[in-house]
């Protein structure tokens, strides 16, 4: 089976969670996860995302890099720079979207023109 892991570059937690939070706000130009400003407003998931994913024909993980690194880079080794999306299938992990790929986009159309033209290829 099939499986996006989109892979925040941010810890997980409460606290780092609001201090992202307000790292959005006061810096935006220096917040170090594109990904999550793309995707997020200042505490929930944007809705035209959310819409997109439940629309996607495929099992969605979302993890912050420590969560990442503890649940698969350990066990496989895997050096990514986040943050990125993956394809798990039988072949391993593969980058979907690169970290370069998402700092260059502008908008959150343009995250899921980019998925959605990669996962349903006309």
């Amino acid at each position: 089976m099939e499986q996006l892991i989109f892979v925040y570059n941010a810890d997980s937690g409460k606290l780092n969670s609001l201090l992202d939070s307000l790292h959005k706000v006061v810096r935006p130009s220096t917040y170090d996860c594109k990904l999550c400003a793309l995707t997020y407003g200042l505490k929930d998931e944007k809705r035209s995302w959310r819409e997109f994913l439940e629309k996607l024909d495929v099992e969605t993980e979302f993890l912050h890099r420590d969560e990442f690194r503890k649940q698969y880079a350990s066990k496989f080794g895997y050096k990514f720079e986040f943050p990125l999306v993956l394809l798990k299938s039988n072949k391993g992990l593969e980058v979907f979207v690169s970290k370069d790929e998402i700092n260059q986009l502008n908008s959150l159309d343009e995250l899921i023109r980019l998925i959605d033209s990669r996962w349903n290829p006309s």
